[in-house]
């Protein structure tokens, strides 16, 4: 055996993007992270990892599409880039797994600070803004959707595991096994416990489908809020709605949201109302696909002085022009109808797929967005501020 020293700062060069990533860490307020770790008064903090590493490693190891923690906990071991950013802290993949997904409300604020360092730097007008849904597989198997009678039978499955694997853990502590024997047994009753909660929100979910449907509703055990949805290969699999809304003229997210909703029907006024929330303002003009084109929606945007971009559904029949007001339309819809039929409004239309389209392929070929790997809305809505968040900052970098 021989101790070698090695020199954490000479191991990347000064450009390499884990450096970058770094630097803007530090310029954010990440109080909301260190809320939960910070002492108060008399009362002693807990001793944890610096939310600083921990954030660093995530929006590195998104930027370079790794999404698993394990591989995350290897590389750190292996690659001089997250060898650089630990410093030499030991990052193990239960604290990387729980930090990913237990911040919500935190990335939630850290992607509205950079929105606003963006905005600074002239990045974010809203001009024009292009919103899309894209389906992502769940983590939920297509079998482990169930009916109400076989749900409540795999309920009291479930809660006879939990107090038989209860008894056997009461047994082996009067016989003092050995340490590692009671980790295993202590995961099992995780596991077990964990299964019961998800089943009972199963339950829970398919208590408040409509009473008409009740007989046909299906839930899945593994994964609650999932919801089997029409992919874009055609197939039918559980999965999630992820709307993202996307300035045309810098490519910025200025949008998030999840959903389990199949359908983009009815989308377009909560990504008004987030838009605003993070930015201040109102986006000018947004660029939508047919999905979203909903009347209540498009009369909605009006009233708010928003200009509708969406194409206009083509008639049944044959030698109707789509684009000329018909009886009962509203102003706002009559208003739609014409300025769809304009060669300039159409011309502005195309810009949707060429910015929409784009961040959908960034996040699923280069960030590893989905199939998730975790399970329940709000897990999945954190993995998907992580990627959005590692594209805005390369974004950042990009311009600094």
């Amino acid at each position: 055996m021989r101790f070698t020293p090695m020199d954490l700062n000479s191991l990347l060069e000064e450009d390499h993007p884990a450096r970058a990533i770094w630097s803007v860490v530090e310029t954010l307020d990440l109080s909301q992270f260190e809320a939960a770790i910070r002492a108060r008064g008399e009362t002693a903090g807990r001793p944890a990892i610096d939310p600083r590493i921990l954030l660093s490693l995530g929006l590195y190891a998104t930027s370079e599409g790794v999404g698993s923690a394990r591989e995350v906990e290897r590389l750190c071991k292996r690659h001089h880039a997250y060898q650089w950013i630990c410093g030499g802290v030991h990052v193990n993949h239960h604290a990387l797994s729980d930090f990913r997904v237990d911040h919500q409300e935190a990335l939630d604020d850290l992607m509205t600070q950079i929105l606003g360092v963006l905005k600074h730097q002239g990045l974010v007008d809203l001009k024009r803004v292009a919103q899309d849904g894209m389906r992502v597989r769940a983590s939920a198997g297509a079998a482990s959707f169930r009916r109400e009678k076989s749900l409540r039978k795999c309920l009291d499955e479930a809660r006879e595991q939990v107090q038989e694997t209860a008894r056997e853990m009461q047994a082996r502590e009067m016989q003092a096994g050995p340490e590692a024997s009671a980790r295993r047994q202590a995961a099992r009753e995780r596991a077990a416990r964990e299964r019961t909660e998800r089943l009972e929100r199963a339950k829970a979910r398919e208590a408040k489908t409509d009473e008409e449907a009740k007989k046909e509703a299906r839930v899945s055990t593994s994964d609650p809020e999932a919801r089997v949805m029409k992919m874009g290969d055609g197939g039918f699999r559980p999965a999630y709605n992820v709307q993202l809304a996307t300035d045309t003229q810098t490519r910025v997210i200025v949008g998030v949201d999840v959903t389990n909703s199949g359908s983009d029907q009815g989308q377009m006024p909560p990504m008004r109302e987030e838009i605003q929330e993070r930015n201040g303002q109102l986006p000018a003009e947004p660029l939508v696909d047919g999905g979203f084109a909903k009347k209540e929606s498009i009369e909605q945007a009006a009233g708010q002085g928003v200009t509708v971009y969406a194409p206009v559904q083509k008639p049944r029949k044959e030698g109707i022009d789509p684009y000329q007001p018909k009886s009962g339309d509203s102003p706002a819809v009559a208003e739609w109808r014409q300025r769809m039929g304009t060669p300039q409004a159409k011309e502005i239309y195309k810009e949707r797929a060429a910015t929409a389209e784009r961040t959908n392929a960034d996040l699923r070929c280069y960030r590893g967005l989905g199939p998730f790997l975790v399970r329940t809305l709000p897990k999945v809505r954190c993995v998907v501020l992580w990627a959005a968040l590692s594209y805005n900052i390369l974004r950042l970098i990009s311009v600094l």
